[in-house]
């Protein structure tokens, strides 16, 4: 009676700009008898690059890396390979950031503090074609989803506004007059339901809207 095949491993990527957390991770993912990390890349370039030579199943994916943010590696592979299956691994939980990874097309995301409990099955689950999303996030989403949206010109505003400039100095470095900054701090203020510039700032860099 001829012995059945054994199952082939799960093929994991890691993305990250931290060796160190690397080499851990990849200790950690080795040590399971059904995955193994065929591959590394610690920025974005280089990991749109390898993830296309070496076709993982699963790529864990640094949210915030310098050069290139993982949003737009997820953009850029899922391009070429649209079935793409990458969990979000960061140290964020910013509303915005990771809505933007799930809206690129990430199947779920980890963070870095609690992500070895997890992980392992996330992998699993993710790689099986389920997704990986944490219940009070979805929430989140649902209500992200009916939220208006700040404009281009409105974020660029904010960010000026969140540097410690006043509308004039805006103004300036915008090309546009006073009077249309303070019309498009109102609207900020009326779509992040703020009633000052430095709660304005604030929200927006706990959402992920801007940097701080």
């Amino acid at each position: 009676m001829n012995e059945p095949e054994p199952r082939s491993k799960i093929r994991v990527m890691i993305v990250d700009d931290h060796q160190v957390l690397r080499v851990g991770l990849r200790a950690i993912i080795d040590a399971e008898p059904d995955m193994e990390v065929v591959a590394e890349a610690g920025n974005g370039p280089q990991a749109i690059e390898t993830f296309l030579s070496h076709r993982p199943d699963i790529m864990l994916l640094d949210l915030r890396m310098p050069g290139m943010t993982g949003t737009q590696v997820i953009v850029e592979v899922r391009k070429q390979i649209p079935d793409a299956r990458i969990i979000v691994v960061t140290s964020y939980d910013a509303d915005e950031d990771v809505f933007r990874a799930v809206q690129a097309g990430a199947r779920g995301y980890i963070l870095k503090d609690t992500f070895t409990e997890g992980m392992l099955e996330g992998i699993r689950n993710v790689h099986a074609g389920r997704r990986l999303i944490d219940p009070q996030l979805a929430v989140r989403f649902m209500e992200r989803l009916h939220e208006p949206s700040l404009t281009a010109r409105e974020l660029a505003v904010l960010e000026h506004v969140a540097r410690g400039m006043t509308n004039r100095e805006v103004g300036v470095a915008l090309k546009m007059r006073e009077e249309t900054v303070k019309a498009h701090l109102k609207h900020v203020f009326a779509k992040l339901e703020v009633s000052d510039r430095t709660e304005a700032a604030l929200t927006a860099v706990q959402r992920g809207l801007i940097r701080p």
